[in-house]
């Protein structure tokens, strides 16, 4: 999502479209340009805590930093005497790998301060209402009120699904796995052009046709940056509506699809409704990816025709970026 930012105040009220929530208590670095991930953490108020954070967002920043990155910090907290703390400290260390800070603020729930230059101001409806309406016109979809919140999001009425999977899988198993796939593939693509939302019988067909791994591959192949957006609205609804049994492909379909678009919060939501009975390899997989602030433009670099192809290469790469602390990084495009 590329936006234009004219004030502080407008800098603020984009924060939450970046993430897919409104953060509390946070440090985010925002980049400058789309090149580098955006990176939001729990605000560490210890100097033990200020060393892990750092040590799992270091090596994103170093991977993609280029002579002339730039960054900005903001510290959202209530506490204005913690963000006057930690702000300079993360721009300091992000001096030391090349990485220059051009601003950093801190903010609560009404106002903003620019720490460098001492400047204040209210968060304003206005520059709230204009941000809504830009990210909408992106394709965006809009914020949750909290990290919590969007997690609830992922969970529907999965009954009228759950009654439908036995009479389903009955029917599906008079046909070939070829031929489903070939169904899952043409729905999928009906999706994109019309976005009308499946009906409960077809749900259950596509929710049993991904079970098999070469269907799933062939729908996953086909998530890019371009139609991202529609997997993720796709992918949530099948994910909202899963019974326990067929959820981790729908569910780790939607993380990809939320890391590739940006959204590393939706990513990681979405990687807690896979059931945690068995391992799930897809979803191993997206984790690393979000875990290891993997930009999404390495999919495109790693994905081939073949889905063993581009997850080799994708594991390649997390495993050479792997970080030491889940889920504290949250990567996603700049703004």
């Amino acid at each position: 999502m590329t936006l234009s930012i004219s004030s502080p105040d407008e800098l603020v009220a984009v924060i939450p479209h970046t993430l897919g929530f409104k953060p509390e208590e946070s440090i985010v670095i925002l980049p400058m340009r789309s090149d580098l991930p955006v990176v939001r953490v729990d605000l560490p108020t210890t100097a033990r805590d200020r060393d892990v954070v750092w040590q799992s967002i270091s090596d994103a920043f170093s991977r993609y930093s280029q002579p002339g990155t730039s960054i900005g910090i903001v510290c959202i907290t209530a506490d204005r005497t913690i963000a006057e703390e930690v702000g300079p400290e993360f721009a300091a260390r992000l001096d030391t790998i090349g990485v220059g800070t051009r601003l950093i603020m801190w903010a609560d729930e009404t106002r903003w301060a620019d720490l460098y230059t001492g400047d204040m101001g209210l968060q304003t409806e206005a520059a709230r209402a204009q941000i809504a309406a830009a990210t909408v016109l992106n394709g965006r979809t809009q914020p949750a009120a909290t990290r919590d919140s969007l997690a609830a999001s992922l969970i529907g009425d999965r009954e009228p699904v759950a009654k439908l999977l036995a009479e389903v899988r009955d029917a599906s198993q008079e046909t070939t796995a070829k031929s489903e796939g070939r169904w899952a593939l043409s729905r999928m693509q009906r999706f994109h052009r019309d976005g009308m939302q499946l009906s409960d019988t077809e749900a259950a067909r596509l929710l049993i046709a991904v079970e098999s791994i070469p269907t799933r591959d062939r729908l996953w192949l086909d998530i890019n940056r371009g139609n991202a957006a529609s997997h993720v609205a796709l992918w949530t609804d099948m994910t909202q509506r899963a019974p326990d049994e067929v959820r981790a492909a729908p569910a780790s379909l939607l993380g990809f699809a939320g890391w590739l678009s940006g959204h590393g919060a939706l990513a990681w939501c979405a990687l807690d409704q896979v059931p945690k009975d068995k391992p799930y390899a897809l979803a191993q997989l997206v984790a690393t990816a979000v875990q290891c602030g993997l930009h999404p433009r390495e999919w495109e670099a790693a994905n081939s025709s073949t889905a063993a192809g581009a997850g080799a290469r994708l594991t390649e790469l997390g495993a050479e970026r792997m970080s030491p602390r889940r889920n504290t990084a949250q990567p996603a495009l700049g703004i």
